[in-house]
């Protein structure tokens, strides 16, 4: 055993070796910064050695080692140093290699390629980053196609709306001049036209509006305790002089208690879009159903039409902006603005009221149901 006061002699020797190597260490470790990693370890590795070396010398000259010992314990500190330096140099260019991996991996998601983890790294960490990537790769991808979908979506919406826009103006134009030129014989026969196409456009506007405010998140309800059966009632007669001859079925459960707190024009905007979509799709002499009802606590509309059904490629986008889908169910030009807003705006409504609309083929036609809660006691704004 060694003495107490000889080991702490021992410790005192080797710790101010350490701390001086190491000192030196952080200097030379700094002024290598920006170095690759393999060099930095080396340096590490290297100072290790230094600091076990100096330790041994100064114990030596302390009288504690022999000159022989002293040199066997050199030479040994050194081989082993040496080994450890080959060990550190092929650890370090294996991670410097799947760093390098990584940042070509980095720049791929930068240029918008597609990343995936083509196998395991040399340790936990890289081996986490690298699933982080392929993570945000797919994150990015899924978000670019998103965009690119929106942004096509918007495209048509804009070409549609630009149509829709142009067809009543030119029959507002043409009518007008020819009044000018006193060219007809019934004018009153064209006040009617002109006035028809210009709600033709002022529906179309305040389909944009509504719209508009939806995807600003400005879109504000004005929540009050309103009869569901009323309000859907209402609506229903409302629009009974567009249906063109096509029977609505309206369907209510007896004796139930279908009070609603929600905005009731909004909610009749959005039952009133439901029922203008299933009237421009259903043939005539074709029956509309609507039904209310609450179910599991909630208030439920639906509106079923005899429409033929939607492709079931096309139920996912059927609630987008400027979406008509295909010509079986492109709405009659004379029904509403045409826009392919309606079910855009139903969705809005839904959102607001923190609910939500739903489509689904059913035999003969199409199935919509609009679903929100009974009870909301302060403003919420749609999304």
């Amino acid at each position: 055993m060694i003495p107490l006061p000889d080991l702490l002699a021992l410790a005192s020797i080797a710790l101010g070796a350490t701390l001086a190597v190491m000192a030196a260490s952080v200097v030379v470790l700094l002024g290598l910064r920006r170095t690759s990693i393999i060099v930095q370890a080396c340096v590490v590795v290297t100072s290790t050695i230094l600091a076990v070396v100096l330790s041994m010398i100064a114990a030596a000259n302390a009288m504690f080692l022999s000159a022989h010992e002293l040199s066997v314990a050199a030479n040994i500190a050194v081989i082993s140093g040496a080994l450890s330096l080959m060990l550190v140099a092929v650890l370090g260019w294996v991670v410097v290699r799947n760093s390098r991996a990584l940042s070509r991996d980095a720049r791929r998601i930068g240029d918008g390629e597609i990343v995936e983890n083509t196998g395991r790294r040399v340790n936990l960490e890289l081996s986490n980053l690298a699933a982080e990537l392929t993570a945000t790769s797919a994150k990015l991808t899924e978000a670019r196609e998103h965009e690119e979908s929106v942004q096509k979506s918007r495209r048509e919406l804009i070409a549609w709306i630009s149509h829709d826009l142009r067809t009543p103006l030119a029959g507002i134009r043409a009518m007008a001049e020819a009044l000018e030129d006193s060219m007809v014989e019934n004018p009153p026969n064209y006040y009617g036209r002109i006035r028809e196409q210009a709600e033709r456009l002022s529906i179309l506007v305040d389909d944009l509006f509504e719209l508009s405010k939806i995807d600003a998140g400005t879109f504000t309800l004005t929540l009050q305790s309103v009869s569901l059966y009323d309000v859907v009632s209402d609506t229903v007669a409302d629009l009974r002089p567009l249906s063109r001859g096509r029977e609505i079925d309206f369907h209510s459960p007896p004796g139930q208690d279908l009070s609603v707190t929600a905005d009731p024009r909004a909610l009749s905007r959005a039952v009133g879009n439901l029922l203008l979509n299933a009237i421009q799709h259903t043939p005539a002499g074709s029956p509309i159903t609507v039904k209310v009802e609450i179910v599991d606590g909630k208030a439920s509309v639906a509106v079923i039409d005899r429409g033929g059904g939607i492709a079931e490629s096309d139920l996912a986008q059927i609630f987008e902006p400027g979406w008509r889908g295909s010509a079986a169910r492109t709405p009659h030009p004379s029904a509403s603005g045409g826009a392919g807003l309606g079910l855009a705006i139903v969705r809005g409504i839904a959102a607001a009221h923190r609910g939500e609309v739903s489509v689904c083929n059913v035999p003969g036609g199409c199935r919509f149901d609009l679903v929100i809660p009974r009870d909301l006691t302060s403003s919420v704004r749609g999304s």
